[in-house]
């Protein structure tokens, strides 16, 4: 599945207390690649995001992305940095490739300093490994509370041959991405073997993002190490690309991204669902996106889900209570095909099809505010018993 002329793996080396996890992952371009990136827009910024948002002003290509679970490196000023640093240029001279040449990224508990011994000692096997291209290993070493990989890929025919997108992701707490370009946690790796530049690259990440990890929500909390790294290595061979192909290279990205993106919120911890917030007939996109974060957001709501009770009366508060001036005299809810509330006021319905509709592992909710033309979508998942066991010990 991968594109032509990369390669992966992942293994143990340390960072996990079971010796049967792993732990450190290496992504690798046997060419240099042009990189787009998009990183956490919290102003608290864990060190492989401060060295990669250095690095990707710095230097053109890479060729490269080592990337570990078990510890976020975090909170760790400017040894962290340091840490972040002495590990991406060991990568590169384990790789033979230039000291510049390596992103890195990291994910796990916060304030802890990375085991750099270990990682270090682990990259000579780790190399050798990644010949044999094996990509759910890449993936599990760079999962924590995660329950499956999460893998998508696109084949698009162009003018001159075939390109391939292959992305992954990890993350199932500490999920609302606050991404932006350069100016538990999400991570993605966007491979393709599309001959690009990089500022056109950039462009096309920013609007996949936007309509996708941008789009989602577990908890409400956005992570110190926030990540997605797209790297194009041209191998592909199919030239620079026109109008018509690139649109389709957009489109790819797109669908790479927004599967990616709902994995993450159908794998939330301890979620037993998946919810798809539409919020139609807004006055501006902004609105209709705000009042879908805040409804995916709102722990009353996201507990009425897990129960499946279609409380629409919650959802009707977390549209009030989200900052956009709306006439709720106007508002419609919808579960599934079911009208659960018209014009802001209760209506009968059918409680046992609406909770039917609830009770399966992916539900549409729609908020029709009829005030105009534009619209906006979320994905989210419900809060269970289990998200609070998780969470009062990830530590331990």
């Amino acid at each position: 599945m991968l594109p032509k002329g990369f390669s992966c793996n992942g293994m143990h080396s340390g960072i996990a207390k079971d010796k049967n996890k792993k732990d450190l992952a290496l992504f690798f371009s046997s060419v240099p690649a042009v990189v787009a990136g998009m990183f956490t827009g919290s102003l608290v910024k864990a060190a492989p995001v401060l060295t990669d948002i250095a690095r990707l002003k710095k230097y053109k290509s890479f060729q490269a992305v080592i990337a570990n679970s078990g510890c976020a490196n975090a909170c760790t000023g400017q040894r962290g940095k340091k840490d972040a640093e002495y590990i991406s240029r060991e990568t590169a001279n384990n790789l033979n490739i230039s000291s510049n040449a390596v992103l890195v990224a990291s994910t796990g508990v916060i304030g802890n300093f990375l085991p750099v011994d270990k990682i270090v000692k682990a990259l000579p096997s780790l190399v050798k490994l990644i010949s044999k291209k094996d990509e759910k290993s890449a993936v599990s070493s760079i999962m924590t509370t995660d329950s499956f990989a999460k893998i998508a890929y696109k084949k698009i025919k162009v003018t001159k041959g075939e390109i391939v997108v292959w992305g992954c992701a990890k993350g199932a707490g500490m999920i609302h991405p606050d991404l932006k370009g350069l100016h538990a946690t999400m991570l993605s790796f966007i491979l393709t073997d599309a001959q690009i530049e990089q500022k056109q690259l950039q462009k096309i990440t920013d609007t996949a993002i936007q309509q996708s990890f941008n789009c989602i929500s577990v908890d409400g909390d956005t992570s110190t190490n926030d990540t997605v790294l797209v790297m194009a290595n041209g191998e592909s061979k199919t030239g620079k690309l026109d109008k018509k192909d690139t649109e389709k290279f957009q489109e790819a990205i797109n669908e790479v991204t927004l599967k990616l993106a709902k994995m993450i919120a159908k794998d939330g911890e301890g979620a037993t669902k998946m919810i798809e917030i539409s919020v139609v007939n807004a006055k501006k996109h902004e609105d209709a996106e705000k009042i879908a974060a805040t409804i995916a957001t709102s722990p009353l709501v996201k507990t009425a889900f897990f129960g499946s009770d279609a409380n629409w009366g919650r959802i009707l508060a977390a549209i009030g209570r989200s900052g956009i001036n709306i006439n709720p005299d106007k508002v419609d809810i919808y579960i599934g095909n079911i009208i659960t509330a018209k014009d802001g006021m209760a209506v009968e319905f059918n409680e046992k099809k609406a909770k039917a509709l609830l009770d399966k592992k992916e539900c549409k909710i729609t908020i029709d505010l009829k005030s105009g033309k534009q619209w906006a979508r979320y994905y989210t998942c419900d809060f269970s018993y289990d998200y609070v066991k998780v969470n009062g010990s990830y530590r331990s």
